[in-house]
């Protein structure tokens, strides 16, 4: 099931149009007033939200929402910065207004196969790295402290991704490969923002990373062992 939360009646049918004849269920809501109720009855696979709406607006949304269900913002804001500042509040996704059909539903199903791929059952259940372990099943990252770190469902798979292969250089190509099918367009910066949201809840000093090393003009590096468990 996709929850449509937009406030222009036009741009909601469409995409309701869109997803049906591609054989995906879906409810349009326009504000947070209507999308809330529906949302704690029955979680949906994925939101399509708009930012601009009376009231509660799409960012607030997109807050409270973080890593619980996967976001893709489908606004007018297309600036770069309006972009970073989507996918900083916990969207997995963004695209611009006025957007190519097309695109729209390469992006939703490339969020709904990768959904798809996390709630596969893992060949381990657990990794561990410098007293941090990630559970695969629960879709949970465990400080040494044995406290919860809370994360999207983008930065969850990204650290996943990495983890499962520890020493090995991973370039934007290969990371957008394994999370998104490569449906990100060529200026598509969610993997960089991602990667300094996990850095930091990592404690990953930016300037001098020993976990997540970048790798110059060549990608990304995770840099510790990695331990198996049950």
């Amino acid at each position: 099931m996709i929850h449509i939360v937009e406030d222009d009646p036009e741009i909601r049918d469409l995409i309701k149009a869109l997803l049906t004849r591609e054989g995906l269920a879906c409810e349009t809501f326009r504000d947070a007033g209507q999308f809330w109720p529906a949302w704690e009855r029955r979680r949906p696979d994925l939101v399509v939200l708009d930012l601009m709406m009376p009231g509660e607006d799409g960012l607030s949304i997109c807050r409270r929402i973080q890593g619980r269900t996967p976001v893709l913002i489908a606004s007018a804001r297309g600036e770069p910065m309006d972009r970073v500042i989507g996918l900083e509040v916990g969207a997995d996704d963004y695209i611009a207004k006025p957007f190519e059909p097309r695109e729209l539903i390469a992006r939703i199903k490339a969020l709904l196969r990768r959904q798809a791929r996390a709630g596969a059952p893992p060949a381990a259940r657990r990794l561990s790295f410098r007293g941090w372990t990630i559970d695969l099943a629960a879709r949970a990252l465990i400080t040494p402290e044995a406290s919860a770190v809370e994360l999207t469902a983008g930065e969850f798979d990204l650290l996943a991704a990495l983890v499962r292969r520890p020493h090995q250089v991973m370039s934007r190509d290969n990371i957008m490969d394994v999370l998104k099918g490569r449906q990100a367009d060529a200026f598509d910066r969610s993997i960089d923002i991602q990667m300094s949201r996990l850095r930091r809840k990592l404690g990953d000093d930016p300037r001098s990373p020993t976990l997540i090393r970048t790798v110059r003009n060549v990608g990304y590096l995770f840099a510790a062992d990695v331990e198996e468990g049950p």
